[in-house]
Protein backbone atom coordinates (compact mmCIF):
# COMPACT_ATOMS: atom_id res chain seq x y z
CA UNK A 1 0.00 0.00 0.00
CA UNK A 2 1.43 3.32 -0.94
CA UNK A 3 0.68 6.57 0.77
CA UNK A 4 -0.58 9.38 -1.38
CA UNK A 5 1.81 12.30 -1.94
CA UNK A 6 0.94 15.47 -0.10
CA UNK A 7 3.14 18.53 0.02
CA UNK A 8 4.62 19.65 3.31
CA UNK A 9 2.31 21.93 5.26
CA UNK A 10 3.03 25.64 4.99
CA UNK A 11 1.45 28.68 6.50
CA UNK A 12 -0.95 30.70 4.49
CA UNK A 13 0.40 34.17 4.16
CA UNK A 14 -2.19 36.86 3.94
CA UNK A 15 -1.27 40.26 2.64
CA UNK A 16 -0.71 42.71 5.49
CA UNK A 17 -3.75 44.72 6.38
CA UNK A 18 -3.46 48.32 5.33
CA UNK A 19 -3.27 50.64 8.31
CA UNK A 20 -6.13 53.09 8.28
CA UNK A 21 -5.06 56.56 7.30
CA UNK A 22 -4.48 58.72 10.38
CA UNK A 23 -7.17 61.28 11.05
CA UNK A 24 -5.66 64.65 10.13
CA UNK A 25 -7.82 66.36 12.75
CA UNK A 26 -6.45 64.68 15.86
CA UNK A 27 -4.61 66.87 18.32
CA UNK A 28 -1.29 65.03 17.98
CA UNK A 29 -1.38 65.03 14.17
CA UNK A 30 -2.18 68.75 14.14
CA UNK A 31 0.68 69.48 16.55
CA UNK A 32 3.15 67.63 14.32
CA UNK A 33 2.02 69.50 11.22
CA UNK A 34 2.18 72.89 12.94
CA UNK A 35 5.66 72.21 14.30
CA UNK A 36 6.93 71.08 10.91
CA UNK A 37 5.95 74.27 9.10
CA UNK A 38 7.06 77.10 11.35
CA UNK A 39 10.35 78.97 11.10
CA UNK A 40 11.97 82.17 12.48
CA UNK A 41 13.39 84.92 10.32
CA UNK A 42 16.76 84.80 12.13
CA UNK A 43 17.39 88.54 12.29
CA UNK A 44 20.23 89.56 14.63
CA UNK A 45 19.49 91.39 17.86
CA UNK A 46 20.13 95.14 17.33
CA UNK A 47 22.11 95.70 20.54
CA UNK A 48 25.85 95.35 19.82
CA UNK A 49 27.42 94.62 23.21
CA UNK A 50 24.77 93.98 25.87
CA UNK A 51 25.67 93.99 29.56
CA UNK A 52 25.69 90.69 31.44
CA UNK A 53 22.29 91.45 33.01
CA UNK A 54 20.92 92.20 29.55
CA UNK A 55 22.31 88.93 28.20
CA UNK A 56 20.50 87.06 30.99
CA UNK A 57 17.26 88.94 30.28
CA UNK A 58 17.53 88.11 26.58
CA UNK A 59 18.23 84.45 27.40
CA UNK A 60 15.12 84.43 29.62
CA UNK A 61 13.09 85.97 26.81
CA UNK A 62 14.42 83.41 24.35
CA UNK A 63 13.34 80.55 26.64
CA UNK A 64 9.94 82.16 27.15
CA UNK A 65 9.52 82.55 23.39
CA UNK A 66 10.22 78.84 22.91
CA UNK A 67 7.62 78.05 25.57
CA UNK A 68 5.16 80.46 24.03
CA UNK A 69 5.54 78.81 20.65
CA UNK A 70 4.68 75.43 22.18
CA UNK A 71 1.66 76.85 24.01
CA UNK A 72 0.41 78.59 20.86
CA UNK A 73 0.88 75.42 18.80
CA UNK A 74 -1.16 73.54 21.41
CA UNK A 75 -3.82 76.23 21.32
CA UNK A 76 -4.01 76.20 17.53
CA UNK A 77 -4.08 72.40 17.31
CA UNK A 78 -6.76 72.21 20.01
CA UNK A 79 -8.88 74.75 18.16
CA UNK A 80 -8.51 72.90 14.86
CA UNK A 81 -9.37 69.61 16.55
CA UNK A 82 -12.42 71.27 18.13
CA UNK A 83 -13.62 72.61 14.79
CA UNK A 84 -12.79 69.71 12.48
CA UNK A 85 -12.20 66.64 14.62
CA UNK A 86 -14.36 64.15 16.42
CA UNK A 87 -16.06 65.27 19.64
CA UNK A 88 -13.65 63.15 21.72
CA UNK A 89 -10.74 65.29 20.42
CA UNK A 90 -12.19 68.48 21.96
CA UNK A 91 -10.12 69.48 25.00
CA UNK A 92 -12.86 71.66 26.48
CA UNK A 93 -13.39 75.32 27.20
CA UNK A 94 -11.36 75.38 30.43
CA UNK A 95 -8.26 74.01 28.71
CA UNK A 96 -8.66 76.46 25.82
CA UNK A 97 -8.98 79.34 28.28
CA UNK A 98 -5.94 78.12 30.22
CA UNK A 99 -3.85 77.94 27.05
CA UNK A 100 -4.92 81.47 26.07
CA UNK A 101 -4.04 82.75 29.56
CA UNK A 102 -0.63 81.04 29.35
CA UNK A 103 0.02 82.85 26.06
CA UNK A 104 -0.90 86.18 27.65
CA UNK A 105 1.33 85.57 30.68
CA UNK A 106 4.27 84.59 28.47
CA UNK A 107 3.71 87.71 26.35
CA UNK A 108 3.92 89.95 29.42
CA UNK A 109 7.09 88.20 30.62
CA UNK A 110 8.73 88.45 27.19
CA UNK A 111 7.76 92.10 26.82
CA UNK A 112 9.42 92.92 30.15
CA UNK A 113 12.60 91.06 29.24
CA UNK A 114 12.96 92.39 25.68
CA UNK A 115 12.25 96.04 26.44
CA UNK A 116 15.51 98.00 25.98
CA UNK A 117 17.29 99.04 29.17
CA UNK A 118 16.22 102.45 30.41
CA UNK A 119 12.93 102.42 28.49
CA UNK A 120 9.90 103.62 30.41
CA UNK A 121 6.60 101.79 30.69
Amino acid sequence: MTTPYSPAPHSIQEPPAADPAPDPNTLTHLLRSIGAGAAADGQPWPERHPLRSRQIALADADCALAGQRVVQELLLAAERARQDGDPDQDVGDRVMEGLAMACLALNVFIQERVRPLGAGS
